[in-house]
């Protein structure tokens, strides 16, 4: 069965922390929900990024498009784990995502982060 949704209308989480429902109302008007199980929506969240880009990049025939998010917050935290750190970005409408860096990953990222890029050539007209 396919269901296209016209609008997203809830999220939250149910079941005492075991499922996440989608709200939404499909194309004909009528109410409908999605639920998945955390581990579900894990598999979605993880799969989502690699679609959006997939489609621009279909959609406009370039491959070389990115669906980048802005950045508004950043931080970084210690994890239980003394060999890892944890990295959180987050937009400016309060999407965050967190990444767990291995020790041998950090100086990489802060080099690479420090590091000067040639800025683009200037376009010259003739």
């Amino acid at each position: 069965m396919e269901l296209r949704a016209k609008a997203l209308t809830s999220c939250e989480v149910v079941d005492g922390g075991e499922t996440i429902s989608l709200g939404f109302e499909d194309a004909t008007g009528n109410a409908a929900a999605l639920s998945l199980s955390v581990s579900q929506a894990g598999a979605l969240v993880m799969t989502l990024p690699g679609l959006l880009e997939m489609a621009l990049r279909t959609r406009y025939g370039d491959q070389a498009l990115r669906y980048a998010y802005p950045l508004a917050s950043w931080t970084i935290e210690q994890s239980t784990d003394a060999t890892q750190r944890i990295m959180t970005l987050a937009t400016p409408d309060g999407f965050s995502i967190r990444f767990a860096i291995p020790k041998g990953e950090q100086n990489v990222l802060g080099k690479a982060l420090l590091a000067q890029y040639p800025a683009a050539p200037a376009i010259r007209p003739n």
